[in-house]
């Protein structure tokens, strides 16, 4: 199993879309960058696991938890003259872009804030290529300590204990 990071704008498609699609399923598709592309046919699997990452927006980070249900195949978005993602040099024969199916496992809520994930750049994380400057991949691999540590930022709700009983003087 490989693990991954898609990147999405909210406004654009969020999380709570995600939720809101038949079977929490939908096709990730509209990627226009050759690496990411090849990320996504040649290295995606069904059963991958991926985080959906929000960026541009207020407060950017890991909203969820995806699996990838389809394994990579021609994005029919470029096909579409009618769709914004529609690129008139792509055939049908050979083509250009490609997408995967995604399913939403866990929303994160709240998100490992991108603040978060730079609070360990240094050490566990170094090696994230969403912290790398410059990166602007909307797909990119996670090794597999990369993944569990990010799991492991989740925040979890504090158990609220009961106030000791005052002694009677």
């Amino acid at each position: 199993m490989n693990y991954w990071l898609l990147k999405s704008e909210p406004s654009v498609f969020g999380i709570d879309e995600l939720a809101k699609a038949p079977r929490k399923t939908t096709s990730w598709e509209g990627v226009r960058n050759f690496q990411a592309r090849n990320f996504m046919r040649d290295g995606m699997a069904k059963g991958d696991q991926a985080f959906f990452y929000h960026s541009s927006c207020d407060v950017p980070g890991v909203a969820g938890i995806v699996t990838i249900v389809r394994a990579g195949y021609p994005d029919g978005s470029a096909f579409d003259p009618d769709s914004e993602y529609y690129d008139p040099k792509c055939i049908k024969d050979n083509p250009t872009w490609y997408a995967v199916d995604v399913r939403l496992d866990e929303k994160l809520d709240p998100a490992i804030t991108l603040e978060t994930l730079r609070m360990h750049s240094t050490r566990e994380l170094k090696d994230l290529l969403i912290l790398r400057r410059g990166n602007r991949l909307s797909v990119t691999p996670v090794t597999k300590r990369e993944w569990d540590f990010i799991l492991s930022l989740r925040e979890v709700p504090t158990r609220v204990r009961p106030r000791p009983n005052s002694v009677k003087k």
